[in-house]
């Protein structure tokens, strides 16, 4: 089984996250409740113009905290799946505001604008996973006009990229905390096909960027946009090996908010090993964070179908815990 998600990592990679979504969304059953407190679907513009949507779940009257969390989505999913309303309605019960959002990668393929008379597309097939960071800009800075002074960012499966990126590079004092939500701990890292380089290079140079080339595997082939592949292929090692399991000054020796780590313990991308991994390289590093906590949430998949309500609470019980920002 490790070997299959090796593979799948090493084809569709999105910079450095194990890309989870045909697994048949998880082994689990999602319990589909009605909302009991408001929902508001919300925008989001960055500052290239790119206009991402998302839902934000607000607590009951009188009951809301000043810290938010912001869901940020996995590969080839978007701010709606079942899922993440789910959690975003539990954590709500709870008192926690709960942005579900959005960014220019949602989907295999979207419009995410136009410039120039020109579609820009995005999605896996074709948004530039780097560009993510300005999305999270927009949505944090939404959540502070909306009175929250202070944001938890959550990045599920490949979304873990784009928060670990966010976070390395800005610095953000708003961000209090970051949750590591079945992302990639770290993956053999192959040098990338000459062949398949110069042509996606040729493509870009010739402005076809949106061009797809195929990716042969072993198990089965994919197509990327040409712009895409080499984004990833450009991602830093300092990011794609963000915890410093090898690399010498990784991204998280950038960062000093408190970490949390969680799996499901049923059909999951990793386990309790690689969370103790993901632990032990942290702490070691000379900066970074000072605090590291880890979780298995019982009996879930990748989706954390059926458990969301577990989700929630281990999420909630620890942004009780934070005393402030990065």
């Amino acid at each position: 089984m490790r070997s299959l998600w090796s593979a799948i990592c090493r084809l569709v990679a999105l910079c450095g996250v194990i890309l989870v979504l045909l697994s048949g969304c998880g082994s689990g059953r999602v319990e589909v409740t009605p909302a009991n407190s408001p929902e508001e679907l919300v925008f989001a513009s960055s500052e290239d113009d790119i206009i991402s949507g998302g839902v934000l779940f607000s607590p009951p009257s009188g009951r809301s905290e000043r810290t938010a969390a912001i869901w940020v989505h996995g590969w080839g999913v978007n701010f709606y799946h079942p899922s993440y309303v789910m959690i975003g309605r539990a954590l709500a019960q709870r008192g926690y505001p709960f942005l579900s959002v959005n960014t220019r990668m949602h989907d295999i393929g979207n419009v995410a604008g136009y410039r120039w008379g020109k579609r820009v597309r995005g999605g896996g097939y074709w948004g530039i996973p780097s560009q993510e960071v300005l999305d999270l800009a927009s949505w944090i800075d939404l959540a502070e006009q909306r009175g929250f002074p202070q944001v938890v960012l959550v990045g599920h499966s490949a979304g873990w990229a784009a928060v670990r990126a966010y976070q390395a590079e800005r610095r953000d004092p708003r961000v209090a905390g970051l949750v590591f939500a079945s992302g990639m701990v770290y993956g053999e890292r192959s040098a990338p096909d000459p062949e398949l380089l110069a042509e996606a290079t040729r493509l870009v140079e010739e402005g076809r960027g949106d061009d797809l080339i195929r990716l042969p595997n072993r198990i089965f082939p994919s197509f990327i946009s040409a712009a895409t592949h080499l984004d990833i292929v450009n991602t830093p090692q300092a990011l794609y090996d963000f915890f410093g399991v090898e690399t010498p000054n990784p991204g998280v020796s950038q960062i000093s908010c408190p970490i949390l780590a969680f799996f499901g313990t049923e059909g999951d991308v990793g386990g309790e090993s690689d969370l103790e991994l993901l632990r032990w390289s942290t702490l070691r590093q000379p900066t970074g964070p000072s605090r590291v906590d880890t979780v298995m949430i019982e009996d879930a998949d990748h989706m954390y179908s059926g458990q969301e309500l577990q989700v929630a609470d281990t999420i909630a019980a620890w942004i009780a815990t934070l005393s402030g920002g990065d």
